[in-house]
């Protein structure tokens, strides 16, 4: 039987417990209730007038054209893009008579709207010409032929109507408005439109940033294609979620070759040494231990935004990340989307060894695809890489190639500015049942090749996407539906004097 002494002492512990339990409760409480919202309060933009199926066909027009670009053949489909710029030059007179314009790279686009005051920092909008290509085999899987340009039950179908015709024919149908209703902009505009962004933008975007640079021209604010008003999208949110992308990851593959001495397959060397054999075990260890995850930096931000929002625990997880943060994290690792804002990403994509069944490779290699976060360097994944795959490879065996095309990581746009609260404004006033949060775009856009010219670099395209569209984008039945792309206009014909005029 225990003495009074420590049955004394065991009360004295569970009170312990049960008064740090009850104000751990009370600090998790007080700390989800004082995090209010962080949405705009605006007034929602009436609608601007549009004729519905002018505008539709017009974009319908321009996805018939077949602009899918090709990284080695810059000439590849140039008759379909040349196509494309006759066919802006007769549906857009306005913007042609009003706009200087001017052919970059071969292929690419740049207007500039002249501002009345030639002093005030210009703004770029941005979109891309080009389109990937259909997926050989899958032409028969799609309800309306790809590049048939048809606007049907309510949709504008085709390769490009949503990525990224949509965007550009857009921004060109307000400006084209703003022009008739004697609009002049207080400073000036730039249009930039690429012609190469789905195999890099080398020819396109990075020549147009180069020339602007050269004539000492200094963005105060940039909008390119990117992160979108998601509908049932974000767990434990049930509106619209309008993120805006305010960094970009970077990007890099890296070729890994691994050499051996070659020989018959009756005669294996020891278990671990062939060329097969040690870069798989490499691939092994790169997938295994991948560069470390963390709520932190843009996704952070985002999820503090969105906390407010959400309900049940998932707010009082999100709002108190000193407390429920390995759970949280665990949790978005383990969803390839959100896994992929927490981390520089390690992707395996090629492999490649040996040619005959009964031969052993004197060599293998393989191709591993990083996007990097903000914050993580070309140089330090290039180390991580080198310290895994000297586990498995003795270091005179093999060789790490970097391929050409590797960027870092953008710039993080700065959500305090009055440039990101403009646009915040706009999207509320657009989209008035969407919430608003910035976002990190995981994938690659042209705009990454202005960041030598501008601070204040947004990621964000007006379409509304449910889980269904995503499947979408770069695949098979891509379509834009009228109503979107209407949003879409409103969105530019309401964002364009918003931030001119700051």
């Amino acid at each position: 039987m225990p003495s009074k002494e420590t049955t004394t002492m065991v009360k004295k512990t569970l009170w312990g417990l049960l008064v740090l339990l009850v104000l751990l409760a009370v600090a998790v409480a007080v700390n989800t209730l004082r995090k209010g919202t962080r949405q705009l309060q605006v007034e929602p933009l009436a609608p601007v007038a549009i004729d519905g199926a002018a505008v539709a066909e017009r974009l319908a027009e321009a996805v018939r054209l077949q602009t899918i670009s090709s990284r080695d053949d810059a000439q590849l489909n140039a008759d379909q893009f040349q196509a494309l710029h006759a066919l802006l030059q007769k549906r857009f007179p306005r913007v042609h008579a009003h706009l200087q314009r001017e052919v970059v790279g071969g292929l690419s686009l740049l207007y500039t709207w002249q501002g009345a005051d030639p002093k005030a920092p210009p703004i770029l909008l941005m979109a891309h010409q080009d389109v990937v290509p259909v997926a050989p085999g899958t032409e028969g899987d799609w309800q309306v032929p790809p590049f048939a340009g048809v606007v049907k039950n309510g949709f504008i179908w085709g390769r490009g109507s949503w990525d990224d015709k949509g965007n550009l024919l857009s921004q060109l149908e307000a400006v084209e408005m703003l022009l008739a209703g004697g609009y002049q902009p207080p400073r000036t505009l730039y249009l930039a439109y690429g012609a190469d962004e789905e195999v890099a933008g080398l020819r396109g975007a990075a020549r147009i940033a180069a020339l602007l640079q050269e004539r000492g021209v200094r963005l105060d604010f940039v909008l390119d294609e990117g992160l979108l008003v998601l509908e049932g999208v974000m767990p434990g949110i049930a509106k619209p979620t309008a993120l805006i992308g305010v960094a970009e990851k970077g990007y890099m593959s890296v070729v890994l070759k691994v050499s051996a001495t070659p020989g018959h397959s009756s005669m294996p060397p020891p278990k671990g040494t062939s060329a097969i054999a040690m870069v798989s075990a490499a691939l092994a260890r790169l997938e295994d231990k991948q560069l470390p995850a963390g709520i932190r930096g843009v996704a952070g931000e985002m999820f503090d935004t969105l906390a407010p929002e959400m309900g049940g625990f998932s707010r009082v997880a999100l709002s108190n990340l000193w407390l429920f943060g390995p759970v949280v994290q665990k949790q978005l690792e383990g969803a390839a989307s959100t896994n992929a804002m927490l981390r520089t990403t390690t992707a395996l994509t090629i492999v490649n060894a040996g040619n005959k069944e009964n031969v052993l490779p004197g060599s293998a290699e393989a191709t591993v695809n990083f996007r990097i976060l903000p914050g993580d360097t070309k140089e330090g994944v290039l180390q991580h890489m080198h310290s895994h795959v000297a586990d498995a490879a003795p270091g005179g065996q093999f060789e790490l190639v970097a391929l050409p095309g590797a960027v870092d990581a953008s710039k993080v746009a700065p959500t305090g500015s009055a440039q990101y609260r403009v646009l915040n404004q706009t999207i509320r006033e657009v989209f008035p049942d969407a919430l608003v949060a910035p976002g990190l775009m995981v994938a690659g856009t042209d705009s990454i090749h202005y960041g030598a010219i501008s601070d204040h670099i947004f990621k964000f395209s007006p379409i509304r996407a449910n889980s269904e569209d995503l499947k979408r984008f770069h695949g098979t039945n891509e379509r834009l539906s009228v109503a979107n792309y209407l949003d879409a206009i409103r969105f530019y014909h309401r964002l364009i004097p918003q931030v001119a005029g700051l």
